[in-house]
C-alpha cells in the first residue's frame, strides 16, 4: 500500500527514495510551495557511520560525492583571542565529507517520480479515523486520508501527538546566525581565521562560542553560541539588524576582532535560532499505520548528528517496509525499536573522534571544546 509522508526534508525525502528503490509508492506532502520556497541552511558534514550508510540506501552514492566540497574538512580551533590551538588539514580520507543542504535536497528530489512531493500542503492536524487509518488536515481545510503515515515533519510535528504527548522544551542555548560574502577579499582576517573549512572558538565558560565555516567560494557561515534564557533573547530586536549585531557582539567583548567581525561585518541580518528538545529516550507505544523519523521523533539541540539521524530512520524505514511486505506492523515494529535504541544512546565520542582524525592523536584543544572547557595554548 502508499505510504503517505508529511515533509519533504532530507528524512521524508530519503524514505521516500529508498521506497522508490524498493517499488514502493509514497507521496510526499510539504509545507512549502515550492523546492526553491526559501533557502536550506548551509552545510552538513555527513558522516560515514550514519549519513552516508543512508545515501548508500538511495543507491545514489556517486551523485552524493559529486556534491561533495572538497577540502572543507580542514579544522582550526581557536581561543577567544585568536591565538591559533589545533589545525587540521583536509586530505580527503576524513568520514565527514561536507556538502551544501541545498544540494543534498535537491539531489533527492531528482531522484524521485515526478509529482512525488505534493507542494503547498501545510499539515495543520491528525487524527485516528475509526477504521484505524489516519487522516491529515492541511490548511485550506483539505484532508488526506493514510493506511501508512510517517511524520517527517520536524520538532514542530502535527503528526507526533498520534503517538506521544511529548513536546519540544527549550535547552537555554541558542545559534545567532550570520554570512559574510566575499571574505577573501572584504574580510581577509576573518577568512584566515576560519580558513578552508571549520573553525571554533569558546570562551571562558561554555556560554559563549563563535563557530564558522566556508561553504562553496569565499561565503563564510558563522554560527553564534548563546547560554541566555528565554526572555534575554526576547530583549533582543532582532527586527533592527544593526543594533540586534551590536548587543549579541556586546557578550564577545575582548575578543578578537576577526572573530567578532563574523557578528559585527555580516552581510545579512542576524538569525535567531533557539534550540529546544524532545526528551532523550523517548519512546510510544505502537501505534498501527503511524510512525515519525528525525526531528519529529527526536529533536536535540543541534550537535551535528540531526541531519545524518533522519537520513538514516527514513533509510532504516524504507528498508524494514520493504524488507516485511504485507507486515506494516512488522516493518514498524522493527524500526521503531532501532531508532528507539539509537535515540537513547547518542554516538560515543570515541567514534565521533574516529571519523575526525581515524587512528590519529586527538589534540587536548579538541577535547577542551567538547567538553565546554577554555582552550588554552
Amino acid at each position: 500500500m502508499p505510504v503517505t509522508i508529511i515533509g519533504a526534508g532530507l528524512g521524508g525525502l530519503t524514505l521516500a527514495r529508498v521506497l522508490h528503490v524498493h517499488g514502493i509508492p509514497a507521496a510526499l506532502h510539504e509545507a512549502e510551495a515550492s523546492p526553491e520556497a526559501r533557502a536550506q541552511g548551509g552545510m552538513l558534514d555527513i558522516h560515514d557511520y550514519n549519513g552516508q550508510l543512508a545515501v548508500e540506501a538511495t543507491g545514489l552514492t556517486e551523485e552524493f560525492r559529486g556534491l561533495v566540497l572538497e577540502g572543507r574538512q580542514a579544522m582550526r580551533i581557536l581561543d577567544r583571542r585568536g591565538t591559533l590551538l589545533f589545525e587540521k588539514t583536509d586530505d580527503g580520507t576524513g568520514g565527514r565529507p561536507e556538502v551544501l543542504r541545498a544540494d543534498l535536497r535537491r539531489m533527492l528530489l531528482d531522484a524521485l517520480p515526478a509529482g512525488t512531493v505534493h507542494w503547498g500542503h501545510k499539515a495543520t492536524a491528525a487524527r485516528t479515523l475509526p477504521d484505524g487509518r489516519h487522516e491529515v488536515t492541511f490548511a485550506g481545510g483539505h484532508t488526506v486520508v493514510a493506511d501508512v503515515l510517517v511524520g517527517a515533519d520536524g520538532a514542530w510535528s502535527k503528526i507526533r501527538p498520534l503517538l506521544t504527548d511529548a513536546v519540544p522544551e527549550y535547552e537555554g542555548t541558542a545559534f545567532v546566525e550570520t554570512y559574510l560574502f566575499d571574505a577573501d577579499t572584504r574580510h581577509p582576517a576573518t577568512a584566515k581565521a576560519v580558513g578552508g573549512g571549520s573553525m571554533a572558538a569558546n570562551g571562558a565558560t561554555p556560554d559563549e562560542a563563535i563557530n564558522a565555516h566556508r561553504e562553496s567560494g569565499d561565503t563564510l557561515h558563522a554560527y553564534v553560541v548563546l547560554t541566555r534564557p528565554l526572555d534575554w533573547f526576547a530583549a533582543v530586536d532582532f527586527t533592527d539588524p544593526a543594533a540586534a549585531a551590536a548587543r549579541i557582539a556586546a557578550e564577545f567583548d575582548g575578543w578578537a576582532p576577526e572573530l567578532t567581525a563574523l557578528i559585527t561585518d555580516a552581510d545579512t541580518a542576524p538569525v535567531l535560532r533557539l534550540h529546544h528538545a524532545l526528551p532523550i529516550g523517548l519512546r510510544w507505544d505502537r501505534v498501527p499505520g503511524v510512525t515519525l523519523v528525525g526531528d519529529a521523533a527526536h529533536l536535540a539541540a543541534p550537535n551535528g548528528e540531526g541531519a545524518n539521524l533522519a537520513m538514516l530512520d527514513g533509510a532504516e524505514l524504507g528498508q524494514a517496509l520493504a524488507a516485511h511486505r504485507g507486515d506494516v506492523e512488522a516493518a514498524l515494529a522493527r524500526y521503531e525499536e532501532a531508532m528507539f535504541t539509537r535515540s537513547a544512546n547518542p554516538v560515543d565520542e570515541a567514534v565521533l573522534l574516529e571519523s575526525l582524525f581515524g587512528d590519529g592523536e586527538v589534540p587536548q584543544a579538541l577535547f577542551d571544546l567538547l567538553h565546554g572547557r577554555e582552550q588554552t595554548s
